[in-house]
This record gives C-alpha cells, structure tokens and sequence, in this order.
C-alpha cells in the first residue's frame, strides 16, 4: 500500500462509492413513499457504511483494526444486497436493477476481500 495518502485512492473505497450511489441514484429512487423510514433509511445507511468503513480503518493506522473495519464493511455490503432483494420481492425494482446491483456487489466484495487479505499478509510482516 505503498504510496496511498487517502482511502480515497483505495481501490475498494472506489468500489464501494459506486455501489453507494447506485443504490441511491438507481434503487432507492424507486421505494414509494411509504417506505421512506424503513427499507429506504436501512439501504441508504447499510451502502453508506460500506465506504464510510473502509475510509474509518484505513484512518486507524494498525493493520489489526483497519481488517475488522474492513469485515465490518463486508458485512454492510451484505445487508445491503439484502435489502435488494427485499425490494424486488416487495415489488419496488426490477430484476434487471437487481442484476446491475449484484454485478457492483460482486466486483466490491472481491475487491475488499483482496484488501483484507493484503492487510492480513501485511500484519504478518510487522
């Protein structure tokens, strides 16, 4: 990690930013009214704790709390793919959002996984 000055340059960040404003841009903006204090806030605040992880441990300076940061993101990242689902079985999105979800969900969780493994590895050779 050699030369990263922010977590913005994270690649994992960059990932979880577009899986962010997905759910915002494409997902949400589909929710009927209702839904306004519930599945809306839950999808708006489990994608934002995606990003807003990574950026938390990479500010913490020690391998062993930037990897449970990072584990905790990749727990965000899986509530929020559920909430997805939920909203195409309630009928508020189509498969085809679902699909576009799962392709920026898949490509964020390798990604972080690749990072946790490297701050694993990294932790290691302290």
């Amino acid at each position: 990690m050699a030369g990263v000055r922010s977590f913005e340059e994270l690649e994992c960040w960059k990932a979880s930013r577009e899986l962010r404003i997905f759910a915002s841009k494409k997902v949400i903006k589909n929710f009927p009214s209702d839904e306004r204090f519930a599945l809306t806030s839950q999808l708006r605040r489990s994608s934002r704790s995606v990003s807003d992880n990574i950026a938390e441990g990479y500010g913490r300076y020690h391998f062993q709390e930037n990897i449970q940061f990072c584990r905790i993101a990749r727990g965000s990242l899986h509530e929020s793919l559920n909430q997805v689902i939920t909203a195409e079985e309630e009928g508020y999105i189509d498969e085809n959002i679902v699909l576009e979800y799962r392709s920026i969900f898949k490509k964020t969780e390798a990604i972080l996984n690749g990072y946790i493994n490297y701050l694993t590895k990294a932790k290691g050779e302290e």
